[in-house]
């Protein structure tokens, strides 16, 4: 059963990656992302991971990079396979603060220079939060620090404007534990509602090549990079429904 705790929870896995992967990670997207490459999936990128219902791509950007960023959907085989066999060596750590997670999605490489960053808004559990898969948690891995800026934070808040209504029989949640909530829609700078909902920002800044996690229904971004480049892997973990 899926708690809400999970879905708005912050944990950590230290030492996700070795000093070694990290540095085999570095490498791989190195060679991989050619000044060409580079160009395709930075400056004249054209889809996104992020969408907004009735916004077209370029406008979804617009509200969630302003200042663009670099994002490659499909990494490396290798890389992604280093990621994954570090994922399941962390089963057992994050299963004790997030239990319902099942699987890791497969992962994304983002890069931001100077002045880029991603504004707060939600993942979310799904389009449809009643089907399933259902996304638990982002997982986020620092490879390259920026040499300023480029914090990663969350923001809690205490607002009613956040959640929907909860239903009265929580048979209409299957899967989820009693008393479950979920978000809003449109969680983000597109929307009036979110932009001046009141919110505490946290923020930290990892050690290269530890984990983070943050729940799908919790607030994040990050600040702009001052100087350098800050470059990670990120992913989702799942639940995925039994039997």
């Amino acid at each position: 059963m899926i708690h809400i705790a999970e879905t708005v929870g912050v944990g950590s896995v230290e030492n996700f990656v070795s000093d070694q992967e990290r540095d085999q990670l570095r490498e791989l997207m190195t060679t991989f992302l050619t000044t060409e490459v580079h160009d395709h999936f930075g400056q004249h990128r054209t889809k996104s991971i992020h969408e907004i219902p009735g916004h077209t791509a370029d406008q979804a950007m617009a509200v969630y990079e302003p200042a663009g960023r670099v994002e490659v959907t499909t990494i490396p085989p290798q890389a992604e396979q280093l990621l994954q066999e570090a994922f399941d060596r962390a089963r057992p750590a994050l299963s004790r603060v997030m239990p319902s997670i099942t699987t890791c999605r497969p992962w994304t490489y983002v890069e931001y220079g100077p002045d880029q960053h991603i504004t707060s808004h939600l993942d979310g559990i799904a389009p449809d939060p009643l089907a399933w898969p259902r996304q638990i948690a982002g997982i986020s891995v620092v490879i390259t620090e920026a040499e300023a800026g480029g914090a990663f934070y969350v923001e809690s808040t205490s607002s009613n404007q956040l959640w929907h209504p909860r239903p009265d029989h929580d048979r209409e949640l299957e899967g989820y534990a009693q008393g479950m909530w979920l978000a809003r829609d449109g969680a983000d700078h597109s929307a009036e509602w979110f932009t001046h909902m009141p919110r505490t920002r946290w923020s930290v800044r990892p050690a290269p090549g530890a984990a983070l996690l943050y729940g799908s229904q919790l607030t994040h971004g990050t600040e702009p990079v001052l100087r350098g480049r800050a470059a990670k892997f990120i992913s989702w973990l799942i639940a995925e429904k039994e039997g």
